[in-house]
């Protein structure tokens, strides 16, 4: 039996960023993956604003080593084409300053993920252990026992679960379950020669009026690649009977808006699909000796479905919760319910923000006016802008009169 005080499912960008953390803290952990590394995960590969806001406080160093690897490419915004076919450029920050690091980036996951395990091998205070799939979970007298596909055993005080979209410890323990309403497919795939990439690498949110409420993206990758992809929500796909890989290829070859932009591009490798909870509502994410950080918390942002940075953010918030359950020796549901809190703090506003833009998709002409009230109107251009990297400012999106002075001032 290898017992620990804190053991981690998933090495993902959820896992590692809190066994980092932790090891900051001067806290041991063991980090257990069932694949090993590096490997490929289908992502959108953007990795935004908040990545770098939690790699910052983890070591802004680690900042700069991104910005000089080939791999990782930086980008500056993003770029939301409505249903009529007009573009919203939003940068990430107000003022575009190529000479400085970018304020995001995109990278493969097999290349970031890699990375990050990279700075987890360079810790003495991690364990790493690959190749191992732990699929039963039993409450003891102080935490839990794990036991693995090949029949070891792990005893841990406190489990942080941070194994994906299809968390078995998330399901089974945590009693969180996929609702279709608040699910969605998303496919990728890989091309090169995509023509009219964005200059400044921002990545590209299309809603399509033949594809909504789903959306399709274009995001460019080093080298003159592109990751292009397409997500729709379960219960409309379900609905609709929508075959999720033939609307995106009938997009490719057909769309008007489109398909002249893959005339000269070829898909490298074949087209993958994956479920992405989304965390448009709230759900608890914690009990007696465990939390659930990252996918497996169902934090994926609704609109984008980006999640690479709130289960960053998660697994910093989960490491700070660790370290004060081991000061108190108390890792009770009650104590650990402070981290349920402070996760949404941090997020929900976001969260929920992104869900009601989900909902207006299914309203393009309103999509099409707030679009259109945005590129006429500079203070509304900045305030969206603005809504990346201002926290006083996201505060205030839970306010519907703020919409309102916004749109109709």
């Amino acid at each position: 039996m290898i017992e620990t005080d804190i053991l981690i499912l998933g090495a993902g960008p959820g896992g590692a960023a809190t066994a980092l953390f932790l090891a900051k803290q001067g806290i041991p952990s063991i980090l257990v993956d069932k694949a090993t590394f590096p490997r490929d995960k289908i992502c959108g590969d953007a990795l935004s604003g908040k990545v770098v806001e939690v790699l910052k406080k983890l070591d802004p160093a680690l900042v700069s080593d991104l910005n000089i690897h080939a791999e990782f490419l930086g980008s500056y915004g993003v770029t939301f084409i409505a249903p009529n076919g007009q573009d919203l450029r939003v940068p990430f920050k107000k003022e575009i300053n190529t000479n400085t690091e970018p304020p995001g980036f995109i990278s493969k996951r097999l290349d970031f993920d890699n990375w990050l395990i990279d700075q987890v091998k360079k810790q003495p205070l991690i364990k790493l252990i690959e190749n191992t799939e732990l699929r039963k979970f039993e409450r003891t007298t102080v935490g839990y026992q794990a036991v693995a596909k090949s029949g070891e055993v792990f005893q841990a005080k406190l489990i942080i679960a941070a194994d994906g979209a299809y968390s078995t410890f998330a399901k089974e323990i945590g009693g969180l379950k996929t609702e279709p309403t608040h699910n969605c497919f998303g496919l990728r795939a890989y091309y090169k020669n995509v023509s009219g990439l964005d200059h400044q690498n921002f990545i590209e949110l299309h809603f399509l009026k033949e594809f909504l409420p789903g959306y399709f993206w274009i995001f460019p990758l080093p080298n003159g690649n592109a990751n292009i992809g397409a997500g729709m929500r379960a219960d409309v796909m379900h609905d609709k009977k929508i075959n999720l890989k033939k609307e995106f290829e009938k997009l490719i070859a057909t769309h008007p808006a489109i398909k002249g932009r893959f005339a000269q591009a070829e898909q490298i490798g074949e087209v993958k699909l994956h479920g992405l909870p989304l965390g448009s509502k709230k759900r608890p994410l914690s009990g007696d000796h465990y939390m659930i950080i990252g996918d497996a918390a169902m934090l994926i942002d609704p609109f984008t479905g980006e999640g690479i940075g709130n289960a960053m953010m998660s697994g910093m918030l989960a490491a700070q919760q660790a370290q004060a359950c081991m000061d108190k020796n108390d890792y009770s549901a009650k104590t650990i319910s402070q981290y349920d809190k402070a996760v949404y703090e941090r997020l929900w506003s976001e969260l929920l923000l992104s869900y009601r833009m989900q909902q207006l998709v299914n309203f393009p002409s309103i999509f099409n006016f707030v679009v259109r009230k945005a590129n006429s109107n500079a203070v509304l251009k900045e305030t969206i802008s603005a809504m990346f990297e201002d926290l006083d400012l996201r505060a205030r999106l839970k306010d519907p009169k703020f919409y309102f002075k916004l749109l109709f001032s």
